[in-house]
């Protein structure tokens, strides 16, 4: 792609006679990043509470070199996250709860507000089952039927997983009968119920944030990194664990490093499903 680092204030400067390459452009985000975390405060309150932190940066930055596979860097930058105040919430649920925004597990969300025209946020209106909108919205019309779950990723939870029920809900209704994506569920139609919380009191409009890192994506991050370091790594599998804990799952030892890989990658999918990271694991 072409690498502005100045603002294109006329149509020739907007033109540049070659590409940077791939290496060029993590190089400047990795600038980007480093500026932005020694100028950037460790938190905000008051009405400022949801604006981007050091920890945001110090995520970015550290997923920009988990994605390079530079284990050590990204092990050193997301280790610094740890002390700066963020927690796993009780309740998995209540991190897309439009009641409980910008919680200790908030990391950066982008703020949404259902009283707001141009700033609310329409996910479930987008994602929901096309034939659902009476029932589920309560008023008439389609959804989108966009970013239906698949049985793949509702089959990854593990038994007494508690996630599950609370990404995913089934909508049963004899409306249902011809729809492709009900025939593996029996006939009902899952969708992304992280982001469904009725009333609506407005057609089109929501009042979720959406979630960009929680403080879980960082712990399984970090874990993922010290493994690749270090095989069999007992602070990786204890990073791990602090996941799943909250889960209601077990914890995993003893994991050889090629066994924590696929343990961590499957964390990965069912902690964070809906929220845009999938692609790059």
């Amino acid at each position: 792609v072409p690498l502005h680092v100045t603002e294109v204030n006329s149509p020739e400067t907007a033109f540049s006679n070659v590409k940077a390459s791939v290496d060029e452009v993590y190089a400047q985000i990795i600038a980007d990043a480093n500026d932005a975390i020694s100028f950037l405060p460790d938190s905000f309150g008051g009405n400022d509470r949801g604006r981007v932190t050091k920890g945001a940066a110090l995520t970015l930055l550290g997923e920009v070199y988990l994605t390079r596979k530079d284990y050590a860097q990204a092990a050193s930058t997301l280790e610094k996250v740890l002390p700066l105040g963020y927690s796993l919430v009780a309740d998995y649920a209540d991190n897309f709860d439009p009641t409980k925004k910008n919680g200790s597990e908030s990391i950066f969300e982008i703020q949404f507000d259902a009283g707001l025209q141009t700033e609310n946020s329409n996910f479930i209106f987008t994602f929901g089952p096309r034939n659902a909108k009476t029932q589920l919205i309560g008023f008439p019309g389609n959804l989108g039927g966009s970013n239906i779950p698949t049985p793949s990723l509702y089959n990854a939870y593990e038994a007494g997983d508690n996630r599950r029920d609370k990404s995913i809900q089934l909508f049963d209704d004899p409306s249902n009968a011809g729809f492709p994506e009900a025939v593996a569920f029996g006939g009902k139609i899952p969708f992304a119920k992280k982001y469904y919380h009725p009333p609506f009191l407005e057609d089109g409009r929501a009042n979720e944030n959406w979630p960009v890192y929680r403080y879980s994506y960082v712990l399984l991050m970090l874990a993922e990194a010290k493994n690749e370091i270090a095989a069999g790594d007992g602070e990786a599998h204890s990073l791990l664990n602090q996941v799943r804990t909250r889960a209601g799952l077990p914890a995993l030892t003893g994991l050889s490093q090629v066994q924590f890989r696929a343990a961590v990658d499957k964390e990965q999918r069912v902690e964070l499903a809906f929220e845009n990271h999938r692609w790059y694991q």
